[in-house]
């Protein structure tokens, strides 16, 4: 794939945009994002349409692709870069941990390609090879807020499945007092994610920490409980 089929990704993702969807798509973030006004869906479908055609590269390439995908700020684009770097989980190696990190770092500047990226590509290395949750915790640590929220997002499908659960509350406690509400917001949906598999563990957890953690995380990590445990995680 050379450079004017990346400029037909564009023009197709253009072709398939509307007004409305460009509008009401920035009504879901803080910050300002480029994008063309293509709903999820259309774009999901046409990432995997334009995959066909790369499929057949080595993966250096297609991670490539991807970055040169990312590097034109909008969101369309960064989604199908996000799916495509999934659609190759089954040849991940422990190397192209340093590829992902370079995305977040350098790339993610919103929620939606925060998740969309972590969720599924880094969340399934991670699986695939658990001795690198300590560098999600490096994550943690980070100054830069897309990092500190993929630390947690990262791990909201093993967290699903009961795994990672120490890893979990490692990670909770590195952001447990961070002020920034997309922080907030990540650790806590983690939180939930586990609470899913370790009810009794996570509501011991938030009720030890409940004094101090940030209301917005202590909402999204009670909000799958039962209506007891919640009221009285809620109590001050």
């Amino acid at each position: 794939m050379n450079e004017n089929n990346l400029h037909k990704i564009t023009e197709t993702l253009i072709a398939s945009s509307d007004e409305k969807t460009r509008d009401s798509s920035q009504r879901f973030f803080k910050e300002t994002i480029r994008c063309h006004g293509v709903k999820s869906a259309v774009t999901g479908q046409i990432g995997k349409e334009f995959f066909q055609s790369v499929k057949h590269l080595p993966k250096a390439e297609v991670f490539d692709l991807c970055e040169r995908l990312w590097q034109t700020g909008f969101l369309e684009e960064a989604f199908i870069a996000c799916n495509w770097s999934y659609y190759l989980h089954r040849q991940y190696t422990p190397g192209d941990f340093g590829v992902f990190e370079k995305w977040v770092d350098r790339y993610v500047t919103n929620w939606a390609t925060c998740d969309t990226l972590c969720n599924h590509t880094v969340g399934t290395f991670v699986e695939m090879y658990p001795a690198y949750l300590q560098e999600l915790k490096r994550w943690a640590r980070s100054e830069n807020r897309w990092m500190k929220r993929a630390a947690a997002v990262s791990l909201i499908v093993p967290a699903r499945h009961g795994k990672f659960l120490p890893d979990i509350f490692d990670i909770a406690n590195f952001l447990l007092l961070d002020r920034d509400d997309m922080v907030q917001k990540g650790y806590g949906w983690m939180l939930k994610a586990a609470s899913q598999a370790h009810l009794q563990e996570v509501f011991e957890y938030v009720m030890h920490n409940k004094a101090i953690m940030p209301r917005t995380s202590l909402r999204y990590a009670i909000e799958k409980m039962p209506q007891d445990l919640k009221k009285q995680a809620m109590e001050k």
